[in-house]
């Protein structure tokens, strides 16, 4: 199979994917939250490791530390689904809101510029889904991260199609 199927391929599987993250929003955010806290034990013993063999690394004190919080992050997600979806779904409310933020300030030093609308509407949607999300929550926190990740998927499944679709066919 050519490089140009299999993007094709992997595009149409991540946006099936995020049709059914979108169907069933909380499984998605059962699902999320525990790919989150593999990853921050991944991240964590990766961390460790490399403080510790590498023999230059300055601050490696900080590294193993800050490798023994992620895991612990880790850890206490797993233990704790559920309380972990809460937490994570605060971390992105949080993140929206200081994004949007960010962009609103942003857009009003870019004002004589061309693209001053856009950024200014980003900032404004991403503010206007962090209080979204704030203000029903806890509700919130059983489907946000699993509609967060089905709209991540549907993008980068287009983008794969998009790729899969612009390259050219290889020679036969």
């Amino acid at each position: 199979m050519g490089g140009r199927i299999l993007w094709g391929l992997f595009g149409l599987i991540s946006m099936v994917g995020g049709v059914l993250a979108l169907m069933n929003p909380f499984g998605a955010s059962v699902a999320a939250t525990f790919i989150a806290g593999w990853v921050f034990i991944l991240v964590g013993v990766l961390q460790i490791i490399g403080a510790l063999t590498d023999r230059e690394a300055t601050g490696k004190i900080w590294m193993v530390l800050l490798g023994v919080l992620a895991l612990w992050l880790g850890f206490a997600i797993l233990n704790n689904p559920l309380a972990g979806m809460v937490s994570l779904t605060v971390v992105v409310a949080i993140s929206f809101l200081a994004a949007g933020a960010f962009k609103v300030i942003f857009a009003f030093s870019m004002e004589e510029k061309r693209f001053f609308w856009l950024i200014l509407l980003s900032g404004v949607v991403s503010v206007v889904l962090a209080v979204m999300i704030l203000s029903n929550f806890p509700y919130s926190a059983a489907t946000v991260l699993g509609i967060l990740l089905g709209i991540d998927l549907i993008s980068n499944g287009a983008t794969l199609l998009a790729v899969s679709l612009s390259a050219k066919p290889q020679d036969a």
